[in-house]
């Protein structure tokens, strides 16, 4: 046998070295594509959350808004009923006066 035939010991050495370069950059790329797939899913996620947030949002704006006009209309409500009563107090202030007019008329 001749030496140019038998593989050299650094021969071996140079192909496992070789070999783990490229099992090294594999485990790296599928490091990186497994990194890639969870950042594609949390933005996936985070719009996701956006959206329904501001869908949130614009329901609770318009149960403000609805809530804010029941407000006004309780106030006028109330004002209204406020006058109401202090006509009806009047009234019964009058009564009582023309109750009283009347006692000492007779």
């Amino acid at each position: 046998m001749n030496n140019e035939e038998i593989p050299s010991q650094s021969q071996y050495y140079g192909q496992g070295a070789f070999a783990d370069v490229n099992t090294r950059i594999r485990d790296i790329e599928e490091k990186t594509r497994i990194l890639k797939d969870r950042v594609l899913i949390m933005g996936k996620n985070l719009v996701e959350e956006r959206e329904s947030t501001f869908s949130d949002i614009q329901e609770l704006k318009s149960e403000v808004l609805k809530i804010k006009l029941e407000n006004t209309q309780l106030k006028e409500a109330i004002a209204n009923l406020s006058q109401h009563l202090e006509k009806t107090a009047r009234k019964e202030d009058f009564e009582i006066i023309k109750r009283q007019l009347d006692i000492l008329r007779e």
